[in-house]
């Protein structure tokens, strides 16, 4: 399978190409969510180039100290080969990083703006879930997050060059970029249900919160599936941060809105 094309000397990678397709699709979603609570739609492009930025650097941070073990690279070869530290293109980049790195520049640009930084949050988070949803698919063209063995109908081929060690033998897997593409568009669709049908009691900041619910569990869940977690003092990483995220946001959620409730019945 082609992993990009080459125009004269430079080679367009498809992985990046699908990364960008999805960002930019998030931002025409934030543009209607924007207008929708009317706010001047065109906003959104200011805060669109921070949130690039922040999320590009906070993803591609988040790999170099979580890689993958099937990469055969380790944190401290990245900090010894800065070059390649940076080489964003050639895939590696983390979702909790990218979600961090992007909260960080949202909140730099609200405090330079004075916008609103927990409503813009919620305003970002169904196009966030949108842009994961299509930018798992970047995965896809590169052969990686594919999960166990299976012979389940949809199953993935993996090519021999990308398959994992002691799995050389086996053809097909569970495509687990698409389970997380789906769980996403499936989290985009509630968080846009959510911030609709309960206007009246939601808080700002209360539908960036549900994502953290949703996605964190989603993550958690197919992480059982796959080969190559990073480990990190002998526990799954990604998959550990996950829980505590998805409790920690759920309990906010429950507290500030029990606050709301115990003060109606005094």
């Amino acid at each position: 399978m082609p992993e990009g094309i080459s125009i004269g000397p430079l080679f367009v990678r498809f992985y990046g190409i699908i990364l960008m397709i999805g960002a930019v699709a998030g931002a025409f979603l934030a543009r209607k969510e924007a207008k929708r609570r009317g706010y001047n739609p065109e906003v959104v492009w200011d805060i669109f180039i921070y949130l690039l930025i922040g999320g590009i650097i906070g993803a591609r941070i988040w790999h170099i100290l979580t890689p993958s073990p099937s990469t055969g690279i380790t944190t401290a070869w990245y900090l010894s080969h800065p070059l390649d530290a940076l080489a964003v293109w050639k895939g590696g980049l983390g979702i909790p990083g990218a979600i961090i790195g992007g909260l960080i520049a949202l909140y730099i640009y609200s405090r330079i703006t004075g916008i609103n930084f927990a409503e813009w949050a919620d305003i970002a988070s169904p196009s966030l879930a949108l842009g994961q949803a299509i930018g798992r698919w970047g995965n896809f063209v590169n052969q990686e997050l594919y999960g166990a063995p299976t012979d389940v109908p949809w199953k993935i081929f993996i090519d021999p060059a990308h398959r994992l060690t002691g799995y050389l033998d086996v053809e097909y897997y569970h495509p687990l970029f698409l389970y997380e593409s789906l769980w996403n568009l499936m989290n985009l669709f509630l968080l846009i249900w959510v911030s609709r049908r309960f206007t009246r009691v939601l808080k700002y900041g209360d539908i960036f919160l549900v994502y953290l619910v949703v996605y964190p569990i989603g993550r958690f869940l197919l992480d059982f599936l796959r080969l190559d977690a990073s480990m990190v003092g002998g526990i799954n990483i990604n998959q550990t941060i996950m829980a505590f995220v998805a409790v920690i946001a759920a309990l906010a959620l429950y507290l500030r809105h029990r606050k709301v409730e115990s003060s109606y019945n005094q």
